[in-house]
């Protein structure tokens, strides 16, 4: 068979298992980018010593007990404290003060995955006055993923560069604050996650279910087509409050998204946005 045959075999059976696994189990990938999809079936392949996706297929069909484990190959978790610590300072002392303003917050943390992000948003609101007025909402479709978010713990080689990025993106005391380590880990304290709800919830094919005044989704959108892009910032446009704030990751853009004109820039080259005051 020739390469051009191998491949177009493989995108078949891509396709096929993306839509098995919608059908089967409601987890909807079938609009993400194929280059990234097939990079991480390639490795769940491996992993489920499965030659082909059509094998993978009639694993996870018959298998529901290897979803989890599936989920951790599809969904992105590499993430930081403070990750882009130019993007939390901004959020400390730019979008904060108008937030201030409130007496009431939520914010929605969407696609959380272990809760780096959370941790450094909790740690933020926390130093600057606004913890006590803000519920938190911290979503992802891994259940695996929500579980380490609500741990809060992580290996102790990790927090050097949390440190550094806490310090840079301004803090305003040390990251060992908040957390005691022991045995080659660290677990930050639960107090920072107690105004935090924990939810499943898939930006594909979910709806909105708060009104939030600020949404952090950060290298999110750079794993969807365009498709599954305008949905996710649709329900974005549509939970924000009137003149509420959304960050997303440094390579992501409102820019070419048919919602781009709910949305003006906030502080652009950290790609926070203001929701426009009309409705």
């Amino acid at each position: 068979m020739t390469s051009t045959g191998t491949d177009s075999t493989t995108d078949i059976e891509l396709k096929l298992f993306l839509e098995a696994l919608f059908q089967k189990y409601h987890y909807d990938f079938r609009g993400y980018s194929e280059a990234s999809l097939k990079r991480r079936l390639l490795q769940a392949n491996q992993h489920f010593n499965c030659k082909t996706f059509s094998q993978l297929q009639d694993l996870i069909l018959h298998t529901p007990s290897a979803i989890p484990q599936l989920l951790s190959y599809l969904t992105v978790q590499v993430s930081e404290m403070f990750r882009d610590p130019s993007y939390f300072r901004s959020l400390r002392e730019k979008v904060l003060p108008h937030l201030r303003t409130y007496p009431s917050l939520k914010v929605w943390v969407a696609g959380c995955s272990a809760g780096e992000e959370l941790h450094s948003l909790a740690i933020l609101f926390r130093e600057e006055g606004l913890e006590e007025r803000t519920i938190f909402y911290a979503t992802d479709i891994n259940q695996d993923a929500l579980r380490k978010a609500e741990a809060g713990v992580y290996d102790l080689d990790r927090v050097q560069l949390f440190s550094q990025n806490y310090q840079k993106a301004g803090g305003k005391t040390s990251l060992s604050d908040y957390y005691s380590a022991a045995y080659n880990a660290v677990s930050f304290d639960k107090s920072l996650r107690k105004r935090t709800v924990f939810s499943d919830h898939s930006l594909v094919t979910d709806s909105v279910f708060a009104e939030v005044q600020l949404i952090s989704c950060r290298n999110v959108l750079i794993y969807f087509d365009r498709e599954f892009q305008d949905r996710a910032l649709y329900l974005f446009k549509e939970s924000l409050s009137r003149n509420g704030f959304l960050g997303l990751g440094s390579k992501e853009s409102l820019r070419f998204s048919e919602h781009s004109d709910s949305f003006q820039d906030f502080c652009y080259e950290d790609r926070i946005y203001q929701k426009r005051g009309e409705r």
